[in-house]
C-alpha cells in the first residue's frame, strides 16, 4: 500500500535558488509545488514583523554597505550567544525598507548570490498576500508554516511577538481556520501564548538535536530541561494534548534503530523534519560524494532514510527536488 507523501515545505522559500526570504524565493517555492512555505519572524522597534532568519542581519542583508547605519553596529546576547552585528529591533520599520536581500551561503550556494541586492525584505503581511494570491494563480491550497524566532530575547526588550502575530494574522485573513495555518518555535511558551488567543492553527513544537530551549533556561536555569529529553517516551506523554507535533532536527531520524516518528504517532503527534538538502556540507558523513562542499552528494539515499520513517512533513531547500522524491518515495513504498 502506497505510503501518504509528507507535507513539503518551501524553508524560507526556495533558498536552494534565491536569497532566503526574498520575494523570488517564495514565488518560485509555490511555483515549484511546495504544499507550504515557511517563514522566520522577528521585529522591528517599531513592532513591525519582518522576514528573517535571524534578528542580525549582517549576512542576509546590504546593511554593511549603508553608511548611514555604521553607528548601529554592535554586540548582544542573544538566547546566551554573544553576536556582533546589526539587529533588526534597532531599526524602524521604515529603515530596513531601504535594504536588500543577500545570499546567506554564497560560497556554497554561488548561484543564489547573483541575485544579491535585488530585493527588498519582505514583512509577515506581505507573505501572507503573496501566499494568498500564489493559491489562486496555481489552483491549490498552499500553507504558511510559521517560525517565531528569540520570542523570550524579544520579550526581555519590550517587544512581545504574540499580539503582533496575532494582529499580523487576523489582519490578514489567516486566524480563522480558512487558510492552512502552522506555527512553530524553539519555545513552547510562545505557542502556549498563542493557542489562548483562539488562533486557528497546529501548533508545532521545534526540537534541537542538542542543547536546552532558552525560554525555560530563562526561567529554570541550570534546572530546565534538554530538548534530547522531549523525545523520550516520557517527554513526548508530556507534550500530548499541549502542542500539536514536534519538528525535530534531521540528525536525530538518522540515528540508527531511532522510534521518534512512532513514538510520537503512538501518543496523537505529527512529526516534522528539518532540514532536506542536497549539497555535500549539509548531508550525513555517510551521504556526502566528492566535488567539495557545494557538490551535490546522494541526497536522496539520505532522504529515503527519511522518508521510511514515516514523517508528515520535511523542509526543503531545492523545492523542485523534494516534490519531486517524496512524491515518487511515496508511491513506491
Amino acid at each position: 500500500m502506497p505510503r501518504r507523501r509528507p507535507l513539503i515545505i518551501g524553508h524560507r522559500g526556495a533558498p536552494g535558488y534565491r536569497p532566503e526570504h526574498s520575494r523570488s524565493s517564495y514565488e518560485l517555492a509555490l511555483a515549484m509545488g511546495v504544499d507550504a512555505v515557511e517563514p522566520d519572524v522577528v521585529a522591528t522597534k517599531d513592532g513591525v514583523l519582518v522576514l528573517r532568519h535571524e534578528n542580525e542581519i549582517s549576512g542576509t542583508t546590504d546593511v554593511a554597505d549603508h553608511p548611514e547605519f555604521a553607528g548601529r553596529r554592535t554586540t548582544k546576547r542573544i538566547d546566551g550567544v554573544s553576536l556582533t552585528g546589526w539587529f533588526t529591533e534597532d531599526f524602524t520599520w521604515a529603515e530596513l525598507s531601504t535594504l536588500r536581500t543577500r545570499e546567506r551561503l554564497p560560497k556554497i550556494r554561488r548561484s543564489s548570490a547573483t541575485f544579491d541586492d535585488g530585493q527588498p525584505i519582505l514583512r509577515l503581511p506581505d507573505l501572507l498576500d503573496l501566499v494568498r494570491a500564489g493559491s489562486e494563480e496555481h489552483g491549490r491550497e498552499i500553507g504558511i508554516v510559521l517560525e517565531i524566532k528569540h520570542a523570550t530575547y524579544f520579550d526581555s526588550i519590550g517587544l512581545d511577538l504574540a499580539p503582533l502575530i496575532e494582529r499580523d494574522l487576523r489582519a490578514g485573513g489567516w486566524a480563522d481556520g480558512d487558510l492552512p495555518l502552522i506555527v512553530e518555535s524553539f519555545e513552547s511558551t510562545i505557542l502556549h501564548r498563542l493557542q489562548k488567543t483562539g488562533i486557528a492553527a497546529s501548533f508545532i513544537y521545534l526540537i534541537e538535536s542538542t542543547g536546552r530551549p532558552f525560554d525555560l533556561v530563562s526561567s529554570q536555569g541550570r534546572n530546565a530541561p534538554d530538548y534530547a529529553s522531549a523525545v523520550t517516551p516520557a517527554g513526548l506523554d508530556e507534550l500530548a494534548g499541549t502542542v500539536d507535533g514536534i519538528s525535530v532536527s534531521k540528525k536525530m531520524l538518522l540515528t540508527p534503530e531511532n522510534t521518534i516518528v512512532a513514538d510520537a504517532h503512538a501518543r496523537g503527534l505529527r512529526v516534522f523534519t528539518w532540514t532536506c538538502r542536497p549539497e555535500n556540507t549539509f548531508l550525513d558523513p555517510r551521504f556526502r560524494a566528492q566535488g567539495g562542499k557545494a557538490a551535490f552528494g546522494d541526497y536522496e539515499a539520505e532522504w529515503r532514510e527519511i522518508a521510511d520513517t514515516g514523517v508528515d512533513g520535511v523542509f526543503v531547500d531545492h523545492p523542485d527536488l523534494g516534490v519531486a522524491f517524496f512524491a515518487e518515495s511515496a508511491v513506491s513504498s
